[in-house]
């Protein structure tokens, strides 16, 4: 198995810490006047989700994590189960509520949309969606006449379920693309 010394830590590395794999979210090398360098560096269990601060001397190792990040397509979801396909292989991988978190609510059925998955040893850690989705406005208050694309805004609800905000001229029934990282509508489709 391969090992990261400190001096190749860096955002985006995965590694294991006491048995569970985590990504650096940040790595700050400090070199005080007296004594030994050493490195704080905030994980994220990608397990958990829990983000931790840890210091390690300088020349310490962790273990590399055997993670694997692979596009598939998003299939259907039977209640419990989110379910993947791989578009070369066609292997169907099943993720549930805990590895899809806030992907769930961009992601409608047969709608073979492509999503990133994070696998650990075959399981799926994390999903997240395409950047960009183009959904459906099943609920919103009517536009008045004399709105304008400079105003406030109104809510809309997505036919996933997804509220967002949208400009006071976008009408019930009407497509819109919306930025799956950040939440924002961005344009009618």
């Amino acid at each position: 198995m391969a090992y990261y010394s400190t001096n190749d830590f860096k955002a985006g590395l995965k590694v294991m810490l006491d048995g569970n794999p985590c990504s650096i979210m940040e790595n700050e090398y400090v070199k005080p006047g007296k004594g030994q360098a050493f490195n704080r560096v905030k994980l994220r269990n990608l397990k958990s989700g829990k983000v931790l601060e840890k210091t390690f001397k300088s020349g310490d190792s962790l273990e590399a994590a055997d993670i694997v990040e692979v596009e598939m397509d998003y299939l259907y979801n039977d209640g419990e189960l989110w379910n993947f396909m791989d578009p070369v292989s066609f292997e169907q991988i099943a993720a549930d509520k805990v590895a899809m978190g806030d992907a769930a609510k961009w992601l409608k059925d047969d709608s073979n949309e492509k999503c990133t998955i994070m696998l650990f040893n075959g399981v799926p850690l994390t999903v997240s969606p395409p950047n960009f989705v183009v959904l459906k406005i099943v609920e919103t208050d009517p536009g008045v006449r004399g709105d304008t694309s400079g105003g406030g805004g109104k809510p809309a609800k997505l036919e996933t379920g997804a509220v967002v905000r949208v400009p006071l001229f976008v009408q019930q029934e009407e497509s819109v693309r919306v930025d799956t990282r950040t939440g924002d509508y961005l344009e009618r489709a």
